[in-house]
């Protein structure tokens, strides 16, 4: 039976589950023994799926994401129909705090939509302030433009947004903003501008011109990870590497993160780039002390202990 669908004020379309379907024993048996396969025409949402899995929280992103897919694959199946199909802008706002995953999630956006067809390229060309603002009046609207042009069938994604309007109305940030705007509705089914940063300071950013919040229907929100995400973040990694921590080890990391979460503002802790710096130190001490005593079985070759851990002191 077709899920049925409704569409958020917002522009942003939910799937809601039909909770009244009927299931059957013999549905169930059939289910778990004979694993159904993923219909070859969403294979591109299968695909994005297994790296999504791959990343430690982010619920509603991954949701998000997902809403996207439908909404993009259901207009295309109107217009096949002879229905009206909408045209919505796909450029996006991602707001959090630094290390909770927004480069990493722009990424898996441009392949998602590369396979789609949404996107000719998929790439992402990633840029900042500098990027963006000249030195001279008319420089920066030329950089930006150039920097448009490279993003065109793919993301042009700008981290720390909110630093084009920080220098008043005679900074050259205006120009880089005024610049993307007029871009955005000309060239809007050309790329996509995702545009990242801070909450509390991507909210002010879009005061800064009229024409910037009508031009993010979506907005994605990436919240801070827990002391139990991080640890989970940290094994991944280590894994990847193939070391473990000592249960000594990981006691002290556990209650490490725990108290940089407290000691550090919320823009200062970089999250899981902060772990993932700890641990790449870590690694290096563990390699000197391996050297140092010249021993160097398998279990001493895997194992961070906890006198290898290198870990930033916070009052």
């Amino acid at each position: 039976m077709d899920q049925p669908m409704r569409k958020r004020s917002n522009g942003q379309i939910n799937v809601v589950l039909n909770s009244q379907k009927r299931i059957h024993v013999k549905d169930i048996v059939n289910r778990e023994t004979t694993p159904k396969p993923f219909p070859q025409e969403h294979a591109a949402l299968r695909d994005i799926e297994e790296e999504l899995g791959a990343l430690v929280g982010m619920e509603e992103m991954k949701k998000m994401v997902k809403e996207i897919y439908a909404w993009i694959y259901v207009n295309k199946k109107r217009e096949e129909m002879g229905l009206k199909a909408g045209k919505q802008a796909l450029h996006m706002m991602f707001k959090g705090n630094p290390g909770t995953g927004k480069t990493t999630v722009a990424r898996l956006i441009g392949k998602l939509f590369q396979k789609m067809d949404v996107l000719t390229k998929g790439h992402l060309i990633e840029a900042e302030r500098a990027d963006l603002v000249g030195e001279y009046i008319g420089h920066t609207a030329q950089k930006t433009r150039d920097l448009i042009k490279k993003a065109l069938g793919g993301i042009l994604f700008v981290d720390e947004a909110y630093s084009l309007g920080r220098g008043g109305e005679k900074d050259f940030g205006k120009e880089a903003i005024d610049t993307m705007v007029k871009h955005m509705e000309d060239k809007q089914h050309d790329f996509i501008l995702i545009l990242a940063g801070y909450s509390r300071e991507m909210d002010h950013f879009l005061t800064l011109n009229p024409g910037l919040h009508s031009r993010f229907p979506l907005v994605f929100h990436f919240p801070d990870y827990t002391v139990d995400q991080l640890m989970e973040i940290g094994k991944r990694m280590l894994k990847e590497k193939e070391y473990i921590l000592s249960s000594d080890a990981e006691r002290k990391v556990r209650e490490h993160l725990a108290l940089a979460k407290v000691a550090l503002s919320s823009s200062a802790f970089s999250n899981g780039r902060y772990v993932r710096n700890v641990l790449e130190k870590s690694i290096r001490a563990q390699a000197m002390r391996l050297l140092m005593s010249n021993h160097f079985d398998r279990n001493d070759l895997l194992t961070i202990r906890s006198n290898d851990l290198v870990l930033p002191k916070h009052e």
